[in-house]
């Protein structure tokens, strides 16, 4: 049985689950800005309390690599490769925007044919973005991008676009077309895990252990 424990600390929500042959068995939660560092051990160890399930006798341990808030992201991967190294476990990761992606697709948000566009916040007008087809083949990998008046016009003149996440809310201040579509309350969850490092496992698809990093897009800003 291949059992992985996974790590979401990506934005203010905080969560984990545990997947078992690609299927969520359970999971934690909590939504207090800036928890994390306080809170993940604690979460992990309610929920293998619950499951019933030691550390050693999972199969692999995996987190979500962003892109996302600095501080999260740094605090989730940094508790994940510990346990990696500590138990001998191979890392497995997911970027933020497939998991909203996965469950929009999961839910039934989207009408077939439309494209698919999760936005994360990263600060004023610019947000952390990908662009897919509803088969999930990719038209713009992930990047960051400034919003505009203009932002996705040539897609929007002959495409619906579902646009969701954090992000998304500030493009809807903006953009008039009838072909921009808005789904609230999508956010990176460790819940929606299970297919992806699942898969993931199977391939062998591990990260390098001693190399990983979170996937920033962009350097840490700071104020004096």
């Amino acid at each position: 049985m291949i059992r992985i424990l996974c790590i979401e600390t990506s934005l203010d929500y905080c969560s984990v689950s545990m997947i078992e042959d690609g299927k969520v068995i359970d999971s934690e939660s909590i939504n207090i800005k800036k928890s994390h560092s306080e809170f993940i051990l604690i979460l992990i160890k309610n929920l293998l309390k619950r499951v019933k399930i030691s550390l050693n006798r999972l199969s692999a341990i995996a987190v979500n690599k962003g892109p996302g808030s600095y501080t999260g992201l740094r605090i989730g991967v940094s508790t994940a490769k510990g346990l990696c190294f500590s138990l001998d476990l191979p890392l497995l990761s997911v970027n933020s925007l497939d998991l909203m992606i996965y469950d929009v697709k999961k839910k039934n948000l989207v009408e077939s044919g439309s494209l698919l566009c999760p936005m994360i916040d990263a600060r004023r007008m610019e947000v952390y973005t990908k662009v897919v087809k509803d088969d999930l083949t990719i038209i713009k990998d992930t990047h960051a991008k400034i919003l505009s008046i203009d932002s996705f016009n040539s897609l929007l003149k002959i495409n619906k676009i579902n646009f969701f996440g954090n992000g998304s809310s500030k493009f809807k201040n903006i953009i008039k077309s009838n072909n921009a579509v808005f789904i609230e309350k999508i956010i990176p969850e460790a819940i929606n895990f299970n297919q992806i490092v699942h898969d993931k496992y199977l391939k062998e698809k591990f990260e390098d252990l001693i190399n990983f990093e979170p996937n920033y897009l962009k350097d840490y800003y700071f104020k004096k």
